[in-house]
């Protein structure tokens, strides 16, 4: 292998797992990626980042940012070095997530009926009656295929040693997956000839089998079911996403008032009448998806929506009520719900978690905090964490004070090092911290999971949050045949 200029400058960061330097040496499965990039010149690679910012702009890849108070639209930030995973990293991540996906959709089928796993005391009900996203009103109402997780982002990290652990599962209305499709149009566009000497799997079949699992999932046997897919609007930070999905799978994108109930069905307002709708794939929160059941100051949802989803008239993709299974309390207990559902031991590993409601270990917690990454159960984005070794004392302070007003609302997890894979800035190659997010989907022939997903990288030197909310950029994700 031709030795890099590049590489000759790279500084894998000590005591972390780099993707792509092993103990002395470049790990095998990035060497053509590094021989290739040995070719270009600082220009070359320079121009193609270039090329990759004009890209997303001109076709308006962007997210909108609200901490400042004010929707500012962004270019999601693009590493142009592709994170590589191997044929036989990937194998092991794929299984595991089918595991803990077959556990977590019998969990809310049994969270939402019989409760049997709350009667055998292996998940506390407190736990399960104080998480706000426990729905009384899914209470043993019949989904299509026992199926509630129906697509799934679920986060994972490598720790120093290389182990693969899973960060959080989202099962709501999981977000950016167009990134992970568009990264990839990119990338070829970047790298021609180097995706097939390195034999990279394809990620484009995703909307393909979303669209066929959603056509599955119709009431009405047709032959041309009706699939529209509910946006907030324009205003939404994941706005480019679902017009992209949309065009992908070729249905109509609707927002809430684009859509009306009538005799507990669901129809679309069309300019030649109404068209009775048959599969919902919403990207609204349960909160704000029916005026009448939930928040009756929504206006983003449609009033009647679940009197239709009750009857059977309409499917909604993701189920309703899905937050009780990926609240960060409850994540705790996944690997007690694969062992009790499926008689099996967990494929992939938790983060170790402490629960801020149990007293001693909230004591454990508050003794150790510095090591310690504490989060809201229901928060996401990367707000309102608070990351034990980067926080003043009287940031610490403050926050013990917000957690001793109500401890079921947080969880604290040690901080775990994050695995750096390497970036390509200011004209070298330079490791960033990283996670993965795969996204599966659920349908009634099972589970499949595009193989690869969107990686999401800490720009910021020595930074180790990922979202893109707080700073975080993406690259693309290989998995090598």
């Amino acid at each position: 292998m031709q030795e890099s200029s590049y590489f000759s400058q790279y500084s894998p960061i000590k005591g972390v797992w780099d993707e792509m330097y092993g103990e002395n040496d470049i790990r095998d499965h990035y060497s053509k990626v590094i021989d290739y990039l040995s070719r270009e010149s600082a220009e070359d690679l320079s121009r193609k980042e270039e090329l990759a910012k004009r890209l997303f702009m001109s076709q308006g890849i962007t997210f909108t940012v609200y901490s400042s108070g004010e929707g500012i639209e962004k270019i999601f930030p693009f590493d142009i070095i592709p994170r590589i995973i191997t044929a036989d990293e990937w194998a092991f991540v794929e299984k595991g997530i089918k595991q803990r996906l077959n556990a977590l959709n019998l969990f809310l089928k049994d969270v939402y009926n019989n409760q049997f796993i709350v009667k055998d005391g292996i998940v506390p009900i407190d736990i399960i009656y104080s998480c706000p996203h426990f729905l009384r009103e899914m209470y043993q109402l019949q989904v299509p295929y026992d199926i509630y997780v129906h697509i799934a982002g679920i986060d994972l990290i490598r720790d120093h040693d290389g182990t693969f652990y899973v960060l959080e599962d989202n099962l709501r209305t999981p977000s950016g997956v167009s990134y992970m499709l568009e990264n990839r149009e990119i990338t070829k566009r970047l790298f021609p000839d180097l995706m097939p000497q390195c034999s990279v799997r394809s990620v484009t079949e995703y909307p393909t089998i979303l669209y066929k699992n959603l056509l599955s999932l119709s009431p009405r046997q047709i032959s041309n079911p009706t699939i529209v897919l509910l946006s907030p609007g324009i205003y939404n930070s994941a706005y480019f996403e679902h017009t992209t999905l949309a065009r992908l799978m070729g249905v109509e994108l609707v927002e809430g008032r684009d859509l009306v109930v009538k005799n507990q069905k669901v129809y679309m307002k069309t300019t030649i009448g109404l068209q009775q709708v048959d599969v919902i794939y919403r990207r609204v929160d349960d909160e704000y998806l029916d005026p009448l059941v939930f928040n009756p100051a929504s206006i983003l949802g449609v009033a009647g929506i679940m009197g239709a989803y009750r009857t059977g008239n309409v499917a909604i993709v993701n189920a309703i009520g899905n937050g009780v299974a990926d609240d960060k309390a409850v994540y705790a207990y996944v690997p007690e719900m694969i062992k009790y559902y499926l008689n099996e031991e967990p494929i992939l590993k938790n983060v170790p978690t402490y629960q801020l409601s149990n007293q001693d270990e909230r004591e454990h917690v508050f003794e150790n905090i510095n090591k310690m990454v504490v989060k809201k159960t229901n928060g996401s984005g990367g707000y309102g964490m608070l990351m034990g070794h980067a926080s003043s004392d009287e940031e610490i302070e403050d926050y013990k004070k917000e957690i001793l007003k109500d401890p079921r609302n947080f969880i604290a997890q040690p901080t775990i090092s994050l695995s750096a894979a390497p970036c390509y800035m200011q004209g070298g190659l330079h490791p960033r911290r990283i996670d993965l997010r795969p996204y599966a989907l659920c349908g009634p022939d099972g589970i499949e999971i595009v193989p690869g997903g969107l990686t999401r990288v800490a720009l910021k030197e020595g930074s180790l949050v990922v979202n893109s909310s707080q700073g975080g950029g993406s690259k693309d994700t290989w998995v090598l045949a």
